[in-house]
């Protein structure tokens, strides 16, 4: 799966960065739509940069991985380079 980031995949990862967090509070803090946050988030645990977390897995609670963390780091890169997710593949999981 190709990894296709929007810039609203970025505030994602720099907001659970700082902790673990919820769609419901995240649409509110990035002031985008709860819709699209809750889509996004859904991509991003696909991806591997984030995963969901908590009681159960559908509890919404996410944090932050450490590939979503390489994706952080070369965040200037992403669409300068050719192949993105070679820069981050190596990124150990937790």
């Amino acid at each position: 799966m190709v990894m296709l980031l929007r810039p609203l995949d970025f505030s994602l990862l720099a907001e659970l960065k700082e902790g673990r967090n919820v769609g419901a509070n995240l649409h509110m803090e990035l002031d985008s739509a709860r819709p699209y946050v809750n889509e996004r988030l859904s991509i991003l645990a696909d991806y591997e940069v984030v995963r969901r977390v908590g009681p159960n897995e559908n509890s919404g609670l996410y944090e932050i991985t450490d590939k979503g963390l390489a994706v952080l780091e070369h965040r200037e890169e992403y669409g300068e380079v050719e192949d993105f997710e070679a820069l981050i593949e190596d990124a150990p999981d937790e």
